[in-house]
């Protein structure tokens, strides 16, 4: 008996403990309309702002991606990629809209959990993109793409 209760107390304490690396459910606010979302396939440019920020753009629109933990080496040899939650891939839509599940992955750094994402205006995403440590193109071969 005290087996099954060591094991319930440790399976609640893991519980809790992932629950606690995402944050309480009742805290995240994803996107929504879904149509609204990031889309990892349509992706200019981005530039890791800080151990915690990612910005994106894709076309005209252009995204703030805050992270739940320090990622340090996040961008390091222009790589990035942004992986949707197992439900959105199973629906075929790889939409980024903050939900729980979703991480940004670098070479050197194990996935970064993804917090929030929030479209941000053409003025803050230049503003912030002056403070970038790290930087990189996507859909068209590493060339800069022309700013709309």
């Amino acid at each position: 008996m005290k087996t099954v209760t060591a094991m319930l107390v440790f399976a609640m304490a893991a519980a809790s403990g992932l629950a606690h690396a995402d944050g309480p459910a009742g805290e995240r606010h994803p996107m929504r309309p879904v149509s609204e979302c990031l889309r990892p396939d349509r992706i200019n440019e981005w530039y890791v702002v800080d151990k915690r920020t990612v910005i994106a753009r894709t076309g005209p629109d252009r995204y703030l991606v805050k992270l739940t933990a320090d990622c340090p080496r996040l961008g390091i040899g222009q790589q990035l990629l942004f992986r949707a939650n197992d439900s959105n891939r199973a629906a075929g839509l790889g939409a980024i809209c903050g939900e729980v599940g979703e991480t940004v992955v670098s070479r050197d750094q194990p996935p970064c959990a993804i917090e929030s994402v929030s479209k941000i205006d053409k003025a803050q995403f230049e503003k912030m993109e002056k403070h970038a440590s790290q930087h990189g193109f996507m859909s068209n071969g590493g060339t800069p793409p022309t700013k709309p």
